[in-house]
């Protein structure tokens, strides 16, 4: 999705620039070589303020490694003292990082922890408005502080979020499931009809809040091939699938399905919608990272801070290499502007009940209008 395009139409001042927090992930992969290659185009100073939580010295090395000779990062100690004309970082250890660049051992793990602990602690707290993930192994941060499957289910928890949405973005596409990181052996059993109603919610309110799409489309896919084939090859569609979309058809969210997986992606019929839900992780990922893959951004809808992150992994093989491709996080970054500009404006317009000439101001033409 070319958020840039929408990013244009936000005439931000300095005073009220976003501040984009940003955790560096694995510090063996190519988290910091795409953040590094993000933030020297400097035309994305126009739209935020970049804030790096990780250390100057590592940054140093991996921005030797890319050549990028005239980059460097204004460092602060907190949020607060941003420049808001400059790329900012701040320094979250002490201690020096023996680097070993594609190599998966606990410095990479530790280290992304670290760095993703003191941004969420800075989201949570306020001091930043949105936050841009940049990948971990999944493995090797596992510690005492952090036994989760991944950002996803770790975020749900600090921000003490009900229940959040893995919701994939792209220019054409947006998918959102169901389950998310469990086991292939475990998805039927984890799929009931008030999980498939929470989720559809959970879609509907983010297309209108933060994309602001009046009346959202959505396209629910079956669990089974051929979504059951009317219960010959399975009875989940209809035992639950079926009646929960019913139910959150008579709640007011227009949604139909169940849609056989492999023949809805493969005749574009995701074009006639504004998201799909897939029952699972790969059923829904698999044909988007097809379809959007190095433009694709992770938007974790749910929650009442926005964070988003690239669409791909740490990629150890090409790490150090120079040949990482930033566009997934560029459009993280500017995904996480637009969000939290469309977040800004509708609480805008639904506090302060603007009024000219006794009648509510429901859009700028009203305003424009009603001021000539």
């Amino acid at each position: 999705m070319k958020f840039l395009y929408f990013a244009l139409k936000f005439h931000l001042n300095m005073s009220n620039k976003i501040k984009i927090g940003i955790s560096i992930g694995d510090v063996n992969g190519i988290g910091l070589e795409v953040i590094l290659k993000t933030l020297a185009e400097l035309r994305i100073l126009d739209y935020c303020t970049p804030i790096v939580y990780g250390h100057t010295k590592v940054a140093s090395y991996h921005r030797k490694a890319l050549g990028l000779g005239d980059f460097s990062f204004n460092v602060i100690n907190e949020a607060s003292a941003a420049n808001p004309k400059k790329a900012n970082m701040i320094n979250c250890w002490e201690e020096d990082v023996k680097i070993e660049l594609g190599a998966a051992n606990e410095i990479g793990g530790k280290y992304a922890l670290l760095s993703l602990e003191k941004a969420t602690e800075d989201l949570i707290k306020g001091e930043i408005d949105a936050l841009v993930t940049a990948p971990i192994n999944k493995h090797n941060i596992q510690s005492e502080t952090f036994k989760f499957p991944g950002h996803t289910e770790y975020l749900q928890e600090r921000s003490g979020s009900n229940d959040v949405l893995m919701f994939l973005l792209s220019e054409d596409l947006r998918v959102g499931v169901v389950t998310g990181h469990i086991p292939i052996s475990a998805v039927a059993q984890s799929i009931t009809k008030e999980k498939i109603v929470k989720k559809l919610i959970l879609i509907n309110e983010s297309l209108k809040k933060d994309f602001w799409i009046e009346k959202p489309k959505i396209a629910v896919l079956g669990l089974n091939p051929h979504a059951g084939d009317n219960g010959l090859l399975g009875s989940e569609e209809q035992d639950i699938i079926i009646p929960a979309i019913q139910e959150a058809f008579d709640k007011g969210i227009i949604c139909f399905g169940p849609y056989p997986a492999d023949g809805f992606f493969g005749k574009g019929s995701y074009k006639q919608f504004d998201a799909v839900l897939a029952m699972y992780h790969d059923q829904g990922l698999v044909p988007f990272k097809a379809l959007a893959f190095g433009s694709g951004v992770n938007y974790t809808a749910g929650m009442k801070f926005v964070r988003t992150s690239p669409d791909h992994g740490t990629g150890y093989d090409i790490a150090g290499k120079n040949v990482a491709d930033p566009s997934s996080f560029i459009e993280a970054v500017f995904a996480a502007i637009h969000i939290v500009e469309h977040r800004r404006e509708q609480a805008d317009l639904l506090g302060n009940q603007l009024r000219s000439g006794g009648k509510i101001i429901e859009t700028a033409a009203d305003v424009k209008d009603d001021a000539n």
